[in-house]
């Protein structure tokens, strides 16, 4: 089934990219979520006439990811947790700690953005990559400090 997407999703394509998906996936969710449009003669001229349109509104999305990743880039996120003699947390740091913590510097990501594989349960530093917009990612550091009681 031929479709048209209607915005940028992460694991098809970018607003305006006409893609092969399975016919369940496409009358299931995408067609009724109104995420995609059938990939008919209408449409394609709809498409063809809204190109700039949809050319100008990826390259403000691309601005903006570049402008949050320099903004970003090398920060070093401290998140203080109890810990015990061998350096092992009562507890994790998730995405959610991570998100928190840069909601505190006044940056707004969102935790699925951050691509944490598992949860952090030692004390120490650990690198995680951001998701700053569509297949751009950046890192940063993490590190995990024992609170002092």
């Amino acid at each position: 089934m031929e479709l048209i997407l209607k915005e940028t999703i992460s694991t098809l394509g970018l607003e305006g990219d006409i893609v092969t998906v399975r016919p369940g996936y496409g009358r299931n969710y995408l067609l009724p979520k109104k995420k995609a449009v059938l990939a008919n003669n209408q449409n394609r001229a709809m498409l063809a006439q809204n190109k700039a349109a949809i050319e100008a509104r990826r390259q403000n999305e691309r601005m903006q990811a570049e402008q949050l990743s320099k903004k970003i880039s090398g920060i070093e996120i401290v998140i203080e947790q109890l810990a015990g003699d061998d350096g092992r947390l009562f507890g994790s740091v998730t995405n959610a700690d991570v998100s928190s913590k840069f909601a505190e510097h006044g940056i707004e990501i969102d935790k699925k953005n951050i691509l944490l594989p598992d949860p952090i349960k030692t004390v120490g530093i650990a690198t995680v990559q951001v998701k700053v917009g569509f297949q751009m990612t950046t890192e940063i550091t993490v590190k995990v400090v024992p609170t002092a009681a």
